[in-house]
């Protein structure tokens, strides 16, 4: 008996695999649904798989499934109703909602974890993107699908590709993993690693980034990039070069459109075709202003000299820079507790402006110039301009006043309303040691070069400066190029004292003028010719009853202390403080003794 009840059960089980696709359909659609993957209508055919403890259907055309709001298609599927397991091939589509879409060649389906493992030609699709990739993972119970292999996403404005990605449809946030490019009209990103709204189009990343566009290049290591708007904002270190300019800060903020870059810490600008660099903690950049404000500790960095490679170092309480993109030229402007280094070249002021239009550098309120120790020069204005960059001519206005310090350590003084100074550039061979009979012709030719205008001699008799026997170039030692003094123009209250030495460099004198106008030129370094205008007075006190109220000027201040050092102007150090002025010595006529000998000027012919 039992022996027929079991043939009874195994003819039932292979009946019912032949049963009719309708009856076996009315059959799904009574039993209960739950978390099970449920089979609609419409199929063409459906064939019992004989699996021993499963139930297993093989479903043909028009195939449709649906759990809990997800919809799928295929033209085949293999239905374990037991493990909850689906195998759909050919033409499989998903659809989630109204909004999510994928497409693929085949896919597995895990009805209880709901998991769809989609092969060959994958499209998901949601309102505002569409992804293509090989292999896409998608768990629908944390809404995030993951793609394996290289995937590429579109949407209305950006084109992403990457090696591997997530895409969390819940959040509409992609992560993206190796070789990532994004390209939009704005510009192409490229990153190892990033993280994109869908919604937003804000993309951030956290790895090393560049973003080219038409207007430059920029490169990061950590920020966010907004595709719609063109704004960037970075951390860790980034860079945005244009093909004027480099900008890179510890922070960096720039808007592609409107063109404004701002980058806080450490900030490094360096004009490309100028060779110039700016330093500062805070850098605002408007690029369609073409202006530039660098503040908290700001340094500008010049190549003076391609040969020497001599650099001009500048610091100030604020720089500005300013772009003439009609004339493609440029001002720099320096503000408050202006300091200036240089190998050869210190200054201070409290503002300062240079126009690369016409090379020229002004210096305002207090200028003080010095030049290696030995010159000092100052006038409430003053104005330099530049050739090749080089000095070619340097004019003082508004109480003018030159000193220079001789190698008997004496103050040689002139001051006037105004001074010019003409300078030229030639190429010379360098002179050998020199004797004692022509150090103070050396002392003439190394003042010119110094900037330290009109105390050359101005009152001290032809034959004293120029000696008779010349010491010739050498003739072996490189050629380079000296910028030299060639004319000094003093105008308005001219004054000048000057100590004069003789052929073996022992002092004669000190000789005083008082003229509106003196005009010093010189030759090969030497002086020339020397004018004096409006009524000159000179006279030469002997060395014994020079006292110090006729040794100085009125007005005579030696600053050395002032003088900037490197380290000062790098904010390495502190600059000292203005020294106090000296109580002003009261001079008078009768004060002087009876003098030696009145020199008579040359005649102004």
């Amino acid at each position: 008996m039992y022996r027929s009840i079991f043939r009874f059960l195994v003819i039932a089980t292979l009946l019912g695999s032949l049963f009719t696709l309708t009856d076996v359909q009315a059959q799904v659609g009574r039993s209960p649904a739950g978390d099970k993957v449920e089979l609609l209508p419409g199929s063409d055919s459906l064939v019992g798989v004989n699996i021993p403890g499963q139930v297993v259907r093989k479903i043909y055309n028009n195939v449709r499934f649906r759990q809990k709001g997800v919809l799928m298609f295929c033209d085949l599927a293999i239905q374990n109703v037991t493990t909850n397991v689906i195998e759909a091939y050919g033409n499989v589509r998903m659809v989630q909602g109204d909004t999510i879409s994928v497409r693929g060649d085949t896919m597995y389906y895990y009805g209880n974890n709901r998991q769809a493992n989609l092969r060959g030609h994958v499209i998901m699709q949601d309102r505002k993107m569409t992804l293509t990739t090989a292999q896409l993972d998608y768990d629908m119970l944390s809404g995030i699908a993951h793609y394996p292999t290289p995937g590429r996403i579109v949407d209305k404005e950006n084109v992403l590709t990457s090696r591997e990605g997530y895409y969390d449809t819940r959040s509409k946030l992609f992560t993206f993993r190796q070789n990532v490019r994004l390209v939009n009209p704005k510009g192409t990103l490229t990153a190892d690693s990033l993280l994109y709204n869908s919604l937003t189009r804000i993309a951030t990343f956290q790895g090393p980034t560049r973003i080219t566009n038409k207007d430059g290049v920029l490169t990061a290591v950590e920020g966010q990039y907004n595709t719609t708007t063109g704004i960037s904002n970075f951390q860790r270190r980034a860079t945005v070069e244009t093909p004027k300019y480099r900008l890179t800060g510890d922070s960096l903020y720039y808007d592609n459109v409107t063109e404004l870059g701002i980058a806080k810490g450490n900030v490094i600008m360096v004009a490309k075709d100028k060779k110039a660099v700016i330093l500062g903690d805070h850098v605002r950049y408007n690029g369609k202003a073409g202006i530039s404000r660098v503040t908290g500790h700001p340094v500008a960095k010049s190549l003076a000299n391609e040969t020497t490679k001599d650099t001009l170092f500048l610091r100030a309480d604020t720089l500005f820079s300013y772009d003439d993109k009609i004339t493609n030229t440029r001002r720099l402007l320096a503000h408050k507790n202006v300091f200036i280094y240089k190998s050869d070249l210190q200054s201070k002021c409290d503002s300062l402006i240079y126009n690369t239009a016409d090379s020229t550098i002004y210096f305002y309120k207090k200028p003080i110039v010095w030049s290696q120790n030995k010159y000092q020069m100052e006038a409430d204005s003053m104005r330099a301009l530049l050739k090749n960059n080089k000095i070619n001519t340097m004019f003082l206005k508004g109480k003018s006043f030159v000193i220079s310090l001789d190698t008997l350590k004496n103050y040689n003084q002139v001051k006037g309303r105004t001074i010019t100074a003409y300078f030229v550039t030639k190429q010379v061979r360098p002179a050998p040691a020199a004797s004692a009979q022509s150090t103070l012709t050396q002392t003439v030719a190394t003042a010119t070069t110094q900037r330290s205008v009109s105390v050359i001699a101005t009152n001290t008799p032809i034959k004293s400066v120029l000696p008779k026997d010349a010491t010739p170039p050498s003739t072996t030692a490189p050629v380079q190029e000296q910028t030299t003094l060639d004319r000094v123009i003093v105008e308005g209250n001219g004054q000048s004292i000057y100590y004069a030495v003789d052929d073996d460099n022992k002092m004669i004198g000190l000789n005083h003028v008082e003229c509106s106008r003196m005009n010093i030129e010189f030759a090969d370094s030497k002086v020339g010719r020397i004018r004096f205008y409006g009524r000159p007075d000179a006279q030469l006190i002997p060395p014994k009853e020079i006292t110090s109220e006729n040794e100085q000027l009125d007005g005579f201040r030696w600053r050395e202390a002032e003088q900037p050092t490197k380290g000062q102007v790098l904010w390495l150090e502190t600059p000292p403080a203005e020294q106090p002025a000296a109580k002003k010595a009261i001079k008078t006529k009768s004060s002087v003794k009876p003098l030696a000998k009145k020199l008579v000027p040359r005649s102004n012919n």
